[in-house]
């Protein structure tokens, strides 16, 4: 380690294998420890532990009291072909869990210069999240879950073991994934998306518990997804209607500005005769 590199002195620990590059800023009480390597541009917020062969390369910040545990490479440059060697940046924020094998890349020059992974986010062993992408806070990715490039993944999802997501995919806030679901269209909030290719099989309903969701507002985005998924008429004309019939509903509203702003994806829907899984 060079006397360079830029350590706050409150209990930081650096194992003497470990390599930290000079210029690397690391806050107080950084534990790092066998066999890691911390880049010239890298900051690690106050608490951070990398337990072991853990690579943080790039313009990467880890936020305050994050957990790496081995083999994890983060921020090393994007899995893009049209990467040239820009200068982009990774931000994860704080209190993550980031475990064995996952690999998180920064962003690219044609997809905003920046990957951003949320507070509280807990990233499980082999989990891979591309260039680019925006995953919210409170988000569980489990084993092996592929999120590819531009993809945004809303507050409190979940994404079981295996499932893929399609570049430029948005998942809605407290969807939860199917595992070993392909996911090519856009989740709605509170929906639940299962099989390859992933169709929409309700609402998260056990989700909406867990996170205190009222039994009101629950029963009203029953109603609001069967006006969205059963009704006569086009989706976006679907859309006003739920949104004029439930302007006091703020769950039901949520959906309806996903709904609006629309992406680069469609919207997963029911398969038919499922439209009343809700």
């Amino acid at each position: 380690m060079s006397a360079v590199v830029e350590v706050s002195p409150a209990k930081t620990f650096i194992h003497p294998s470990a390599c930290v590059e000079p210029g690397a800023e690391l806050g107080a009480g950084v534990h790092i420890g066998p066999f890691c390597h911390v880049g010239p541009e890298a900051r690690l917020g106050d608490g951070v532990e990398l337990i072991s062969h853990v690579v943080v390369a790039g313009v990467t910040e880890i936020g305050a009291r994050g957990r790496v545990f081995p083999f994890a490479s983060i921020g090393h440059q994007p899995q893009d072909l049209k990467y040239r060697g820009e200068r982009t940046s990774l931000t994860i924020g704080e209190d993550c869990l980031i475990r064995e094998g996952v690999t998180v890349n920064p962003g690219t020059a044609g997809g905003g210069g920046r990957t951003i992974v949320g507070a509280r986010c807990v990233l499980l062993a082999n989990a891979h999240v591309a260039h680019d992408c925006r995953i919210g806070d409170d988000v569980i990715l489990s084993n092996n879950v592929m999120i590819a490039g531009h993809c945004q993944i809303g507050d409190f999802a979940i994404l079981s073991g295996g499932s893929a997501t399609h570049q430029f995919t948005r998942v809605g806030a407290h969807a939860f994934v199917g595992g070993l679901s392909g996911v090519e269209n856009d989740i709605i909030p509170f929906g639940i998306a299962i099989g390859n290719r992933a169709s929409l099989a309700g609402l998260n309903v056990v989700g909406l518990k867990r996170r205190g969701f009222s039994h009101e507002a629950v029963h009203e985005l029953r109603r609001a997804y069967k006006t969205l998924f059963s009704a006569a008429g086009t989706l976006k004309e679907r859309v006003e209607e739920v949104a004029a019939a439930f302007p006091d509903q703020p769950a039901v509203q949520q959906v309806v500005v996903f709904l609006r702003e629309g992406g680069e994806r469609a919207i997963c829907t029911p398969r038919a005769g499922r439209e009343d899984e809700a």
